[in-house]
Order: C-alpha cells, then sequence, then structure tokens
C-alpha cells in the first residue's frame, strides 16, 4: 500500500516590523506538501544526510516506516523573523529524497511569483560538509517544489486559491502509483497570535483536508495574560479539536531536555536523590550576551518573563519536578506536568528581582517610562511531599556576560565533613542545554599528589565528543516531525497553558502597573547584583572560581 499524501501548510502575514520568530519549515518522506511563511529568508540549511543515525533514528523515523527501510529523507529550510535579531540560526533535517512528491508552498500578502521566491531561497541554501556528490541536483529539485499563493490571511478568495493549489497537487498525487487515496494537511502558522482567530477560521472554512488529518502548529506567545490565552485557546478550540492543535514550544525539542525523563527515571541512582531530602536548590537559568538589537518596540510589549520564563523555562521546571507517569503516552506525561505546575505556590514580591540593561531605552521604539524587564530571577516553591521547601530559582536576561541555558541542581553540604569539602563547594549536578550540550557532577575529588587534599572536578558527558558521529537533530525538526506522526508528547496542552499562566498572570500584572520597579545593570554583566542576594538568601551557594571547560579529546599519537 502506497504512503498517505500529506500537505505542510504555513502561513505568514509578513509583518512590516521584525517582530516574530525565527522558522523553519520540514518535509517528512512520507510525500508531504509543506506551506511555510514567505519573509525575509536570512539563513537556510539543506543537508543530505544517509544512513549513519545512529541511536536517534527512532526520534526520527515516522511510526508507518521500518527503521530497516534505508535512511530518513526530510527537507529543512530556516528563516528569521526577527525574534533573535542578527544571529544566524542553523536547524538540520536528516536527508532528503523523493522531493519530487512533495511541494512547499508560500502564502503571504506579498506579490512574489515562484521564481521570486526559489531565488530567495536559493540564496540561503549550502549543502552539508558530508554532502552527497549531487547535493547541487537535490537542491535543484527543492527548490522546484516551492510555489507561491499571494493573498491577504483575512480574505476568502485567498484562501479559496490556496486550497485550489493544494487540492491541485493532491490531485495529482493521488492518481500515482504508490497513493493509497489518503492525504495529510499540517498548517504552520507564522502569524501574531492576535490575528490566529482569523486565519483559523479562513483555514476551517475553505482549506480542511477531505482525505485524511489537517493539523495547525501555533507558536508563541500563547495570550499575554491568563484572560487573553484563555480567550484565545477558547477561540482555536471552537475551530479545531485539542489532537488538532499544536503549540510548539522548541524548548521541549532540545536534546538535553527531551533526555530529562530518561535520565530522570532509567537510572536507579538518581530515584533516593532526587528530592528534598538531598537538594538544597535548582536553577533553571537562561543567558543572552547580547540586547534586543532593534527589536526593542516588539519586545517591551512582552519582556523577559512572557518571552522566555512563562514558557521555555517552566517547561523545563515541569520535567525536572514532575512525578514519574505511569507510561511514556503523551497523555500520561502531559498529566503530570499539569499536576506539578497546579503545585506552585503564587509568586511573592520578596522572592522576584527585575531589571533592565543600561541603554535599553536609547532604542527609539522603547517609552522612555518603560519599566519591561530585560533581566528576572523568580523564585517558585512547589507545594508537594517531593519538593517542599526546595527553592526553584528561573533566571533569564539579555545583555550579559556569557550566552548559555542550563539546569543546575545543587545538593546539600555533606553532613559530618572531616574532609572539608564544604570549602570545596557543594555537588552539583548540571544539564547544559546550549550551547555545547553537555551534563556533568561537580564532586570534590584528591587532588593528585601526596597530600590529602580535596579539589573541585567533575564526571563529564559532553555530546560533542562522546557523540562525534552521531547527527543530533534539532529542536524544530524533532517537533515538526512529531506534529506529523500526530505525537503531542512535546507539545503544551490547552490546562497546562491554563495553569502556567495562572501562576504568572499575578506578578506580571504588578509589574505592568509599576508595583514591582527594574533595578538597571550594565551590559555585560552578572544582571542585577539583587539577583545574586536573592539566590543567596533562598540557599544558593555559589562556587567562587570554578568554571567549567568542556573536554577536547585528543588522539593519541
Amino acid at each position: 500500500m502506497g504512503r498517505p499524501f500529506s500537505p505542510f501548510l504555513s502561513l505568514d502575514s509578513l509583518p512590516t516590523s521584525a517582530e516574530l520568530r525565527e522558522w523553519l519549515l520540514c518535509h517528512d518522506q512520507a510525500k508531504s506538501i509543506v506551506h511555510v511563511p514567505v519573509s525575509t529568508f536570512f539563513v537556510g540549511h539543506l543537508p543530505y544526510q544517509t544512513r549513519n543515525l545512529g541511536p536517534h533514528a527512532p526520534f526520527l523515523i515516522p511510526q508507518d516506516r521500518p527503521q530497516s527501510a534505508g535512511f530518513l529523507n526530510s527537507v529543512s529550510l530556516v528563516w528569521k523573523l526577527g525574534s533573535s535579531g542578527s544571529r544566524q540560526f542553523f536547524f538540520r533535517v536528516l536527508g532528503f529524497a523523493k522531493v519530487h512528491s512533495s511541494a512547499i508552498i508560500g502564502y503571504a500578502r506579498s506579490q512574489l511569483s515562484n521564481d521570486d521566491l526559489r531565488k530567495r531561497v536559493a540564496g540561503y541554501l549550502k549543502a552539508e560538509k558530508n554532502a552527497l556528490q549531487d547535493g547541487k541536483s537535490v537542491t535543484s529539485k527543492f527548490l522546484n517544489i516551492i510555489t507561491y499563493v499571494s493573498g491577504p490571511y483575512d480574505s476568502k478568495v485567498g484562501f479559496e486559491q490556496l486550497e485550489s493549489a493544494i487540492h491541485t497537487r493532491e490531485i495529482v498525487e493521488m492518481e500515482g502509483p504508490d497513493s493509497d487515496q489518503s492525504t495529510r494537511r499540517l498548517f504552520y502558522l507564522a502569524l501574531p497570535p492576535s490575528v490566529y482567530p482569523l486565519v483559523c477560521k479562513m483555514i476551517h472554512e475553505n482549506c480542511m483536508n477531505k482525505h485524511g488529518w489537517t493539523r495547525v502548529i501555533v507558536e508563541k506567545p500563547f495570550g499575554k495574560d491568563l484572560s487573553s490565552a484563555e480567550e484565545l485557546s477558547r477561540q482555536l478550540g471552537e475551530l479545531f479539536t485539542e489532537d488538532q492543535l499544536y503549540r510548539i514550544d522548541h524548548y521541549l525539542g532540545k536534546e538535553i531536555v527531551q533526555n530529562l525523563l530518561v535520565m530522570r527515571f532509567a537510572n536507579r541512582f538518581f530515584v533516593p536523590l532526587w528530592n528534598r531530602d538531598n537538594i538544597a536548590n535548582v536553577q533553571i537559568v537562561f543567558r543572552e550576551n547580547f540586547g534586543t538589537e532593534g527589536r526593542g518596540g516588539y519586545f517591551d510589549e512582552y519582556g523577559i518573563i512572557r518571552d522566555i520564563i512563562q514558557n521555555h523555562l517552566l517547561q523545563v521546571l515541569c520535567l525536572v519536578a514532575m512525578e514519574k507517569p505511569v507510561s511514556v503516552n503523551p497523555e500520561d506525561i502531559r498529566d503530570e506536568k499539569v499536576k506539578v505546575l497546579k503545585a506552585v505556590q503564587p509568586i511573592k514580591d520578596e522572592d522576584v528581582v527585575i531589571g533592565q540593561y543600561e541603554g535599553y531605552k536609547d532604542d527609539p521604539t522603547v517609552p522612555d517610562d518603560s519599566n519591561t524587564p530585560t533581566f528576572a530571577t523568580v523564585v517558585l516553591r512547589i507545594n508537594n511531599e517531593r519538593w517542599d521547601g526546595v527553592p526553584f530559582i528561573i533566571k533569564a536576561g539579555k545583555a550579559l556576560d556569557s550566552r548559555k541555558a542550563e539546569i543546575r541542581v545543587q545538593f546539600k553540604d555533606v553532613p559530618g565533613d572531616i574532609f572539608k569539602c564544604n570549602k570545596q563547594g557543594r555537588n552539583e549536578f548540571v544539564m547544559r542545554l546550549q550551547p555545547s550540550e553537555a551534563m556533568y557532577m561537580k564532586l570534590t575529588v584528591k587532588k593528585p599528589g601526596l597530600e590529602m587534599g580535596g579539589t573541585q572536578s567533575e564526571l563529564d558527558l559532553s555530546y560533542r565528543e562522546r557523540y562525534q558521529d552521531v547527527v543530533i537533530p534539532e529542536a524544530y525538526e524533532r517537533l515538526l516531525l512529531d506534529t506529523i506522526r500526530g505525537d503531542q508528547q512535546h507539545f503544551v496542552r490547552r490546562d497546562e497553558l491554563k495553569v502556567a499562566w495562572e501562576i504568572f498572570t499575578p506578578l506580571l500584572h504588578r509589574i505592568d502597573c509599576g508595583k514591582i520597579k527594574c533595578s538597571t545593570y550594565p551590559q555585560g554583566s552578572r544582571g542585577p547584583p539583587e539577583s545574586d542576594a536573592l539566590a543567596q538568601r533562598v540557599g544558593y551557594k555559589r562556587t567562587i572560581g570554578y568554571i567549567w571547560k568542556p573536554p577536547t579529546l585528543q588522539s593519541e599519537l
């Protein structure tokens, strides 16, 4: 039996301000049409990877394709819509063959021809360093499957034209010898959330699939507070069922984040340690060494808490703190995430530090009286048996002294410390999300030599060194393939979104009303000094002078 034909649709309104997020399109090997947002394409990556997928293959091969069936065929393209300034993001998808059975259709307001779009995309494509010799041929085939439909997102006529383009492509595919007469459509909405309801209504009225499933991907921010998020959920819920909606958070596609469940629940020695009896505090940190870089007007509408903490870092907290699910079924996992969120206590003002970096208001698009934080430290407390008394220190900031995202689990001091270990610093288990993915345990060991002295060292699993020959998928690659497979484990459920906003909405309203003021901090610093003081007050002990250095492997001569 042939494979179902799967359209993947995405729409972009081409907003004039650079205020959206980096996105990518992905094409699965199982014959899919991909509709992508059309905007300024800054960066693209077209890899061609063959069979050497290593242990990651089960995460990537769709459920209806046996792992023995050669290599995974998929296409990835990245474009930037402004949320991350001028930085370049490269996302990879393993391989792409059978591009003849796929189509990419851009839909936006700009008047472009098919060739215009292809030229725009072509400038940002490059082959993998280990690409096959026919890389140029494959790139050419990829560009030939790209077409474009111009139309507004509030016009029935435009969406009727889009439906006609999809249907024409589907008819051709369904008449092929390998077709089983079914089709699949995946709409990717790279749009401001304010137009989600209108666009979804147009899709529902004009572009629903009559020969298979229809799914819709929407991106954060899912509202600005509890009421706006609930209203958005209500409007989308009237048009699509929960199993048709995929609220994407790319942090849930990161390698280390996805490793959390396996690491916690598949290793016996973590079971007795992962609780309030042994853990002093948990830090979840996001740091950027650059500012808003021309995006100040957009960023000022949201701030660092809405942009990073309420979604990305709170999702990480769920996986660190949740109880063991009864199975790896997506709903069982999401049930446990909701449970731990419901146990988070209301945030107190004394457990919050917010700041703005010097020069933030120099951006002409930022109001002179802005109190929008570019930095925030928030202490969350979970009222359950496992975590009672353990502070979760959530920290995010821009224009800091380094760029990284990590989880830092700090253990309590050693009782009866005969070796004076506490002078060396506490044991810490650190999961580095980016850059240089790694997991390492900080511990005290004997200092080499004749003396019985201690020194700080680590047990280290650095992915770049340990898995040199393994292709590690990018976050969006995983999530888009999960969507095609219908796996919602790494997507945010409606009730989960509601509880997350219930936690942060009161705090955000107090900040918006000016009841909590921003401190100023220099660019290139650690942030406001009050942040370190808050972390120290709730029990975090910083190891002065210790710097983790990713290991390097040198070949033996």
